[in-house]
């Protein structure tokens, strides 16, 4: 998943699916799919993503495309172990950032 800068409080999909490198489809199935991930809507039926519903999709992302879960799988473990699915992507994404925070210091200083 690319890291953002969370400026906006409202994101399309074409945003959201830019910020995991999927198409805007898959995030439409995983919507079909996932009953927690429900991003508001305009009246036109225009996708609205929120914090909320970015965090819910990080957690998708993390069990399909980072650990290879099927979809039956990742339902089966968040419906399982929410909580500890929760806390581990968060450490996991933490730490991602203070790594690619790291490299970035190191290009500045030249080394």
């Amino acid at each position: 998943m690319k890291s953002f800068k969370q400026e906006k409080i409202l994101y399309s999909v074409t945003e959201v699916a830019e910020m995991f490198d999927i198409e805007p489809s898959t995030l439409r199935y995983w919507e079909k799919e996932f009953k927690f991930v429900r991003p508001a809507r305009t009246e036109k039926g225009t996708r609205q993503y929120r914090k909320k519903d970015i965090e819910d999709i990080r957690l998708v992302y993390h069990l399909v495309k980072e650990k290879g879960f099927t979809l039956a799988g990742a339902k089966e473990q968040l419906e399982k172990n929410r909580d500890r699915v929760i806390n581990t992507e968060d450490i996991i994404y933490r730490l991602k950032n203070v790594c690619a925070e790291l490299l970035a210091l190191q290009d500045e200083l030249g080394s």
